[in-house]
C-alpha cells in the first residue's frame, strides 16, 4: 500500500453526509440484486480483517436494503466435532451460491490462515497445506463461473483499542467482545505476520485481496460498497409499472370488529 492509498481527512465522516452517500450506494445494490436474479449471477464476497475492524457493520450496510434470499450472509460458528473430521473446505462449500445469489462470508476458510494459525488451533502441516491448496481451490471457484471478491478490513492499533474499550463499557456491545478478541489484542504482531503470510500466498490475479482502511467506519463502508459495485458488471433491469388493483367488495364484512377481545400488544409508545 502506498502513502497515497492512505487518505486521511483529519476527521471522521459526518453522519449526514454518510447517510446521503450510503443511500445512493444501497440503491445501486438493489439494482445489482435485480440484475443478479435476472442473469443468474453467482458471487461470493469474503470479509476478513482484524477483530473490531468493522466487518459486521459493513456487511449490515450492504444487506439492510436488499433481500436476504439474494444476499445471503454466512457466519459460521466454531466447527463441531463432526466437522473437524471433514475436509477443511467442506463446510464452506455447502453454503456456496446458486444462480441469482450473492453469498457474503463473515469470516471464511481464511480462519485457518488467521486465528487458527495464531492461536495454535491447527498444526503447522495443516497451515502450510492450506496456503498451498487455497489458491487452487479459489481458481476452481472462479473457473466454475463464480465471482469471488475478498476484502480485508485493516484497523489501526489505537482505533482497535478504543473499540474494544467501548465494548467493555456498553451493554449493547459487550456480546461483541469475546475472550478470543481480547487475546487478539495481546497478539497484534502475531496476527500481522499471519496476515502478511496469507497475502503472500493467496493474493492472486484471479482472486486478489482488496484492503479497506477502516479507522473511520463510515468511510470504510462507503469505500467498500463502492468498490464491490465496481467489480460486478451489472445493468438496470427494466421493470413494468405496478398499479394496485381495486379491492373487491365481494364478501365484505367488518374485519375489525372480529378482533375485539383478542390479545393486542400494549401500546406503550
Amino acid at each position: 500500500m502506498s502513502k497515497s492509498d492512505n487518505k486521511d481527512s483529519g476527521q471522521k465522516m459526518k453522519r449526514k453526509g454518510y447517510e446521503k452517500e450510503l443511500r445512493k450506494l444501497q440503491t445501486e445494490l438493489a439494482r445489482l440484486q435485480e440484475w443478479g436474479k435476472h442473469k443468474g449471477l453467482r458471487a461470493i464476497v469474503v470479509f476478513e480483517g482484524r477483530d473490531a475492524a468493522g466487518k459486521g457493520g459493513t456487511i449490515k450496510a450492504i444487506t439492510e436494503r436488499v433481500s436476504p434470499r439474494v444476499f445471503r450472509v454466512v457466519a459460521l460458528p466454531a466447527p463441531s466435532d463432526r466437522e473437524k473430521t471433514q475436509m477443511y473446505m467442506q463446510r464452506y462449500i455447502q453454503h456456496f451460491p446458486a444462480a441469482g445469489e450473492i453469498v457474503i462470508f463473515d469470516r471464511s476458510w481464511y480462519n485457518r490462515a488467521g486465528v487458527e494459525r495464531v492461536m495454535g488451533f491447527c498444526t503447522d502441516e495443516q497451515y502450510e497445506r492450506f496456503l498451498d491448496v487455497c489458491p487452487m481451490f479459489e481458481k476452481e471457484i472462479v473457473t466454475g463461473g463464480i465471482i469471488l471478491i475478498k476484502f480485508w478490513l485493516e484497523v489501526g492499533k489505537e482505533e482497535q483499542e478504543q473499540r474494544f474499550s467501548a465494548r467493555i463499557d456498553d451493554p449493547m456491545r459487550q456480546w461483541k467482545l469475546s475472550p478470543m478478541d481480547v487475546e487478539s489484542w495481546a497478539r497484534w504482531y502475531d496476527y500481522s505476520r499471519a496476515r502478511d503470510a496469507m497475502f503472500a500466498a493467496t493474493d492472486t490475479d484471479f482472486a486478489p485481496w482488496y484492503i479497506v482502511r477502516s479507522d473511520d467506519k463510515k468511510r470504510a463502508r462507503l469505500n467498500c460498497i463502492s468498490h464491490l459495485l465496481s467489480l460486478i458488471p451489472y445493468k438496470k433491469v427494466p421493470r413494468e409499472e405496478v398499479e394496485l388493483p381495486k379491492r373487491s367488495n365481494k364478501g365484505k364484512y367488518d374485519d375489525q370488529t372480529t378482533l375485539e377481545g383478542k390479545r393486542f400488544v400494549p401500546e406503550k409508545y
